[in-house]
């Protein structure tokens, strides 16, 4: 297990209100919660990473997992993009500033996580895959932002993705074995 150790660290979670109104921590202790920070919204691998969990969503939350993702758009915004992946009614934190983003570790990328050879790559096979499009506007979030993935139960840490470049793809399903009922 990855602790959160300091009584700072907990107050974040205490301070990382949902959508739904709950506090981040108070989530944890009530059972396990996939914490899935994402890049920006007209990131097209932030789609990949919505489509990919809107399809094993059934099977995360029929194993006990709260799936919780944290943005940097405006509530509103970050509703139309779950709707259109079909996660209605899931939870979410705004976080435009980045300051929990920041407290777990998630970095702006470099030119190469970003942009490199790879990261091209496979962005073309999402865009033409799931045919998505790349979209900037500034209340999508910011575009050099890494997204990460983070498991927790009863405010720690149990296991975690960060991407080493943006085009990674988390296997959610594995992630999640940690603490599946």
């Amino acid at each position: 297990m990855l602790p959160i150790d300091s009584e700072e660290e907990i107050l974040f979670l205490e301070e990382m209100l949902t959508n739904e109104g709950d506090d981040l921590f108070s989530l944890t202790e009530k059972g396990p919660v996939m914490l899935v920070f994402l890049r920006h919204f007209g990131c097209v691998f932030c789609k990949e990473a919505l489509h990919d969990i809107s399809v094993r969503r059934k099977t995360i939350e029929r194993g006990g997992i709260k799936i919780v993702f944290v943005h940097m758009g405006d509530a509103l915004t970050a509703n139309e993009y779950f709707a259109k992946f079909n996660m209605h009614g899931v939870a979410h934190v705004s976080d435009p500033a980045q300051r929990y983003y920041r407290s777990f570790g998630l970095q702006r990328g470099t030119f190469t996580q970003l942009y490199g050879l790879q990261t091209w790559i496979r962005g073309y096979q999402v865009k033409r895959e799931l045919d998505v499009e790349l979209e900037m506007a500034k209340n999508l979030g910011d575009s050099t932002q890494m997204p990460g993935v983070f498991i927790l139960q009863n405010g720690r840490i149990k296991e975690r993705f960060i991407h080493r470049n943006a085009s990674e793809r988390p296997d959610y399903i594995k992630l999640v074995q940690c603490c599946v009922a």
